[in-house]
Parts: structure tokens; sequence; C-alpha cells
């Protein structure tokens, strides 16, 4: 299947429709507030730091069970007709999770991007807005190629930057989440 006709603006719908359209699931579409955003396949290092993050988020959640992590592809639209994002790795309220039902999923407690070359604007800009905007609990937009992790909450008018370690200790929690850049970024 060949790019969409460019239209002005974009539903969840239609969106849900260009994606089932794609038998590989690249490249993804999504949108935000009818704009569409289109993300290639991503490139290996991308999948590297996603699925380790990933993996480590989920043995942490193993430890404390506040909530379930997912990785992308997803179908996140918190009920709205113009919006569907796919985090490359989030973590949603247990109660949430259970349901199975993508519809259900209204809390994001935490929402990771990775950037790719194609992503850079929509995860740093669009995306971040609109979680900021539907409070979802923690943002971090990963740059692989720097080594770096932009960390954003929903009040945040600046990013914090961080370049050693990653923590996040979510509500109930007995201790945090922490992941060093050593292990995140590793080769493999």
């Amino acid at each position: 299947m060949g790019m969409p006709a460019p239209l002005d603006f974009y539903t969840a719908d239609m969106v849900r429709a260009l994606n089932d359209a794609e038998p590989r699931n690249w490249p993804r579409y999504e949108t935000v507030h009818g704009e569409l955003l289109v993300s290639p396949a991503p490139r290996p290092r991308h999948q590297d730091v996603a699925f380790r993050l990933g993996r480590a988020i989920a043995d942490y959640l193993d430890r404390e069970p506040v909530g379930h992590v997912r990785l992308a592809p997803a179908d996140i639209s918190w009920g709205l007709p113009d919006v569907l994002v796919q985090p490359d790795v989030f973590v949603v309220p247990l109660d949430e999770a259970r349901t199975l039902d993508w519809r259900t999923i209204r809390h994001l407690l935490l929402a990771i991007e990775v950037l790719s070359p194609g992503s850079i604007r929509a995860d740093r800009f669009t995306k971040r807005r609109l979680y900021q905007e539907l409070d979802v609990g923690l943002y971090w937009v990963i740059d692989g190629d720097a080594h770096t992790v932009e960390v954003w909450t929903a009040g945040d008018s600046l990013s914090r930057v961080e370049r050693e370690m990653l923590v996040w200790h979510p509500e109930g929690a007995a201790g945090p989440f922490m992941v060093s850049f050593t292990e995140l970024f590793r080769l493999i």
C-alpha cells in the first residue's frame, strides 16, 4: 500500500483503517487532533532500546505490581475521535490492562518514545503536547544517538534532560524503577 492521499483531517477510525491495510504493520500511522503522523519501520537500534526498556520495566512491575507495560503497535485514543497514538513503550494501570481492550485504556502512567529520524518533530512536540494535555504521568523521549532522555510531566514547560540514569517512582510502589544509560544504550 502506498502513502495515503493527503487530507486536511484524519480521524482515529481512518487511521485504524490505514493500519489495518498494512500487512507488515509499517509504516505506522497515528493521528493527533486530526494531524496524520507517519513513521517508517524502526531501525534495529530503536527496537533494541525499546525492547530493553520494556523488558526492564516489565521485570520491575513484576516486583512492584502498580501497572502493566505494553509495546507498540497499540491503539490509544482516550475515546477521542481525532486521536490515535502508539507509544513505543507505555505503562497502564492494572485494571485497564486486564480488560485486554484498547478502548478501555484511558490513563498512561508512563509513555516512552524512542526517536527515529522521521519521528523527531512528532515525538518531541505533537505527541508530547498531547500527553501533557491528557495528564500522562511521565513522558520520556529517548535519543539513542545522543544517549540522552528528555523527561516531561504534564505541567512542564521545559524538559529535564537525563544523561546517566532513568528513575521512575510510580505511586504505590515501594521502590523506584532505575536503569543506567550504560545498560539502556549498550550494544548487543
